[in-house]
């Protein structure tokens, strides 16, 4: 099976993955604790509660992906996770410079300072057969996008308007582009989940 490269997230209506000043995540994340639905991670300090719908999305992402890429502002922001994705997959880590203290023995995750292509061929090796590659949305997202690498985008809607911040794509070289689907839909509790195909003229 071809490895897919797909990337998602907890979207507002109005189209940010995070409100003014990295605010609002309360907001977007709030159906991770909003079920019955116990999910343990990988991450010893992190458990979900998830509706029937959500916890069958959270199982579906995890057994299909092998690896993820990420920003270097992501791993600094969450501090690494700690040492350990709550997916438990190899993290890829796009940035200018590897931060001091890393790599960690036994921790999961690998610095590219290349670029973004580098990073995405890399995280297909550490993926394995038959599993997918997730990047994270922003600014890793609309490069894999306007390099042709991107084949699938995931929105967590979540019924919240910000009002500004950080939006899923910007600055797209290669706009407009035309995505098929949805492909699927999944409506949870306080969150619509929906994955559409990117479609390259």
């Amino acid at each position: 099976m071809t490895t897919k490269v797909y990337t998602g997230a907890s979207m507002s209506l109005d189209g940010y993955i995070s409100g003014p000043d990295e605010t609002g995540f309360d907001k977007l994340f709030a159906w991770y604790e909003g079920g019955e639905v116990t999910v343990e991670t990988t991450h010893p300090e992190l458990t979900l509660h998830l509706t029937e719908v959500s916890a069958t999305h959270w199982h579906r992402l995890v057994q299909e992906t092998g690896a993820l890429v990420v920003g270097r502002k992501l791993f600094d922001l969450t501090g690494g996770w700690g040492g350990n994705h709550p997916m438990g997959v190899p993290v890829v880590v796009v940035t200018h410079s590897v931060p001091d203290g890393w790599p960690r023995e036994g921790a999961p995750f690998h610095f590219v300072t290349e670029g973004v292509e580098q990073a995405v061929a890399l995280a297909r090796r550490l993926a394995g057969d038959g599993k997918h590659v997730g990047v994270n949305a922003g600014t890793i997202a609309q490069q894999c996008l306007d390099a042709g690498l991107l084949d699938e985008v995931g929105i967590d809607l979540v019924p919240v308007l910000l009002g500004g911040g950080t939006p899923f794509f910007r600055d797209l070289k290669g706009a407009p582009y035309e995505l098929e689907g949805p492909v699927s839909i999944a409506e949870g509790k306080g969150v619509t989940h929906l994955r559409y195909r990117v479609r390259y003229a």
